[in-house]
């Protein structure tokens, strides 16, 4: 498996020339990376085993850190198998277009056997019908508005494959307006809620996992039907802790090249906090950007919070 992360790593330095800021297209409306929606096709016939797990988040939403908790678990907590490979190899994003040699989400995904996890940023709608047909479980995690604009941000920044953000005070209506990857945080995260139940979608939610994780992981645990020993779950919780993550290569992110993702600019796993908003909008900005949420979200009652 380390030859094969190696490899992974030799072609994304490989295709570095080929890297660039990628325009946004759309997919039913959604914008989407423009390679993305290029081979859009392939990505909506993927047909899921039963058994295939998807982790589904808004961009920023505490994907990584989802991620690393269900290997943990599925792993019994044993951390050195899952340092096996970095996080994108260990589970595939799903809809992820990538130039020649590195490989696509797709192609690691045919090179796995079920079981299998899966990430995507995909707003329901979008989410190949397989995985509602097989009733495949899916974790969403959402994370509250304000938090998640400012790290989409300072990732717009550091990934160079990503759209050009702009300045702050643009970004922040880019954002309103859905005029980012995966677009709306507002549809995203009210359409999974919507069919949460009728699906059998664990719904989290980061803020939650921040004030309590030890919580948050036993509720995943029993969402997986697995029951782990209370040391186990322990270890788990220190192993996912942002200072413990943010040190671990296998899921830091720092195995990708600089020319695609320049920490310098900033980390890939930057703050890991809740409240790190008030830091960034103005008052005039917070006071905007409030009277905007309430319109958008008057048609729901999720329980977001900005600070805890």
């Amino acid at each position: 498996m380390e030859d094969k992360s190696l490899s992974y790593e030799e072609a994304i330095t490989r295709a570095a020339g080929s890297i660039y800021r990628f325009t946004l297209s759309e997919v039913q409306g959604v914008p989407i990376m423009t390679p993305i929606a290029q081979n859009w096709r392939s990505i909506w016939a993927f047909c899921p085993d039963a058994s295939d797990l998807l982790i589904a988040t808004y961009p920023k939403a505490g994907t990584t850190w989802t991620q690393e908790i269900v290997d943990l678990l599925l792993h019994d907590g044993n951390a050195e198998v899952c340092k096996r490979a970095p996080t994108a190899i260990r589970i595939p994003f799903l809809e992820i277009q990538s130039p020649p040699p590195i490989p696509s989400g797709l192609d690691l995904l045919k090179s796995m056997k079920p079981p299998r996890v899966i990430k995507t940023h995909l707003p329901i709608q979008l989410v190949p019908k397989g995985f509602w047909e097989h009733k495949c479980k899916v974790i969403y995690v959402a994370r509250n508005a304000k938090d998640n604009l400012v790290s989409y941000y300072h990732f717009d920044r550091m990934n160079q494959s990503q759209p050009e953000p702009g300045p702050w005070e643009e970004y922040v209506h880019k954002f309103i307006k859905g005029n980012v990857g995966w677009g709306s945080w507002y549809d995203h995260v009210k359409g999974y809620w919507k069919y949460r139940e009728e699906r059998n979608i664990l719904y989290l939610f980061f803020e939650d996992m921040k004030e309590n994780p030890r919580r948050e992981v036993e509720r995943i645990m029993r969402y997986l039907d697995l029951s782990l020993a209370d040391d186990v779950i322990d270890k788990i919780v220190q192993l996912t802790s942002f200072k413990v993550m943010k040190d671990n290569p296998m899921a830091n992110y720092t195995f990708i090249p600089k020319v695609v993702f320049d920490h310098s600019i900033s980390a890939f796993m930057r703050k890991g906090e809740v409240g790190d908003w008030a830091n960034h909008f103005t008052a005039a900005q917070s006071q905007m950007f409030d009277e905007d949420y309430a319109k958008q979200m008057a048609d729901v009652d999720i329980p977001f919070r900005t600070t805890i």
